[in-house]
């Protein structure tokens, strides 16, 4: 996303009457994540490429921004950004978004079973502005134009079949997008400070070029039940999607999203947040809050998120320390690493490999602050990867 800085949009207070309505509870009676060790122990000494990384992980570079991808002819595009990881026989595909306006777009690169770098190409072209996205079950991208009244493209990571723009998707400053597969429907993030949270249940699944979006619908406060409503005119043509549904809840500058287990997780920037939906019961409450955290917060400038088949998240800043935080199942977030000399950048991207030893992540800047200086890194390491789920199979899309 682009760098800025948002005021709170509201105090927090000590009782659920502070933020209004019966239903909901008001922070002081949630239970977000609390600092303390994380799994991975302590960050060591920044390595050679100026990362500091637990015991036992290491980093290299895989692509820099304006220069060839090694072994290949391809050029890696500007302001990395989104991201996510796919099965490719015995090796994986990165995708990554470019958020640059005008242009745009995403680009891949494909790895062997080794890791070794195969090819690289472009698999988006002539968009505006793409932040984050999302992964189908069905293996294709979902990659999002941050930009007013902007689209959703589904993309082939292969880059055999050509994107196809998901009109029904919505038109609004789009971030992130979650698949769940059980509710069948897709979970996206709006990048404003006045935003809201949506999903899109396709007609039939795996086919999103129609079905219906919805906007959720909740009390002033940050936990409880929800209900969802459809948006009447998900074109925006006379009025933004967010504002045509009367108590839609507002969510101060949607970011990343993922959902895992029956829980979309998506985070706020705005507020420092991280929020949980329970897809089952529901119900939305807050699973980080940096001022509601004992003593110094380790995770500020919230922005794109990701899992690992442990249930830790996997959090990074925008700002903040440049650090990726891990927050795990049993409520301690703790800094997984942390990039020096790079302040003027902000950390995008995180996906494991399908086999999850594997993290990819870029710094969108890197160590100045012009959009040609991104770098894309690999950390390797002993992730935690217990209960991994076998990749999907690769599926064309029309």
């Amino acid at each position: 996303m682009e760098r800025r800085n948002f005021l709170r949009g509201a105090v927090i207070g000590t009782s659920a009457a502070a933020f209004g309505g019966t239903l909901w509870r008001g922070a002081a009676l949630a239970s977000p994540a609390q600092p303390g060790t994380g799994p991975y122990g302590a960050l060591g000494a920044a390595d050679a490429n100026n990362i500091r990384l637990p015991a036992g992980f290491t980093s290299q570079v895989i692509a820099r921004s304006g220069q060839r991808v090694p072994g290949t002819s391809y050029t890696w595009h500007n302001a990395p950004d989104g991201g996510a990881c796919y099965p490719d026989g015995t090796g994986w595909i990165y995708v990554s978004n470019s958020e640059i306006n005008p242009s745009g777009g995403a680009s891949a690169i494909r790895f062997s079973s080794t890791g070794s770098i195969t090819a690289a190409y472009r698999i988006l072209s002539g968009t505006r502005q793409n932040c984050a996205g999302g992964r189908t079950p069905w293996n294709t991208w979902l990659s999002c134009e941050e930009v007013d009244l902007g689209y959703v493209y589904e993309t082939d990571p292969w880059g055999v079949n050509a994107a196809v723009r998901r009109d029904a998707m919505g038109r609004f400053k789009h971030e992130a997008a979650a698949a769940d597969p059980v509710r069948r429907t897709v979970y996206l993030t709006e990048d404003v400070p006045d935003g809201c949270f949506y999903r899109f249940t396709p007609t039939m699944w795996g086919d999103l070029s129609s079905g219906r979006l919805e906007v959720l619908v909740a009390g002033t406060g940050t936990s409880g039940p929800v209900s969802w409503a459809p948006v009447p005119d998900p074109s925006g043509a006379n009025a933004a999607t967010r504002n045509q549904v009367s108590g839609a809840k507002r969510f101060n500058g949607g970011e990343g999203c993922y959902y895992a287990d029956g829980t979309c997780w998506f985070t706020t920037k705005g507020d420092n947040r991280v929020w949980q939906y329970n897809a089952a019961a529901g119900t939305v409450e807050l699973a980080y809050d940096d001022s509601l955290v004992s003593g110094s917060a380790p995770l500020t400038g919230v922005d794109n998120v990701t899992g690992s088949a442990s249930g830790d998240l996997f959090v990074a800043e925008d700002g903040g320390n440049m650090e990726i935080c891990v927050i795990t199942p049993d409520d301690i977030v703790a800094p997984f690493l942390r990039i020096g000399g790079q302040s003027g950048s902000e950390i995008t991207g995180p996906a494991f490999s399908p086999d999850g030893t594997r993290l990819y992540f870029s710094s969108q800047r890197g160590t100045g602050t012009s959009a040609s200086g991104g770098i894309t890194y690999e950390v390797t390491g002993p992730f935690r990867t217990s209960a991994q789920a076998p990749p999907s199979p690769y599926v064309p899309f029309p």
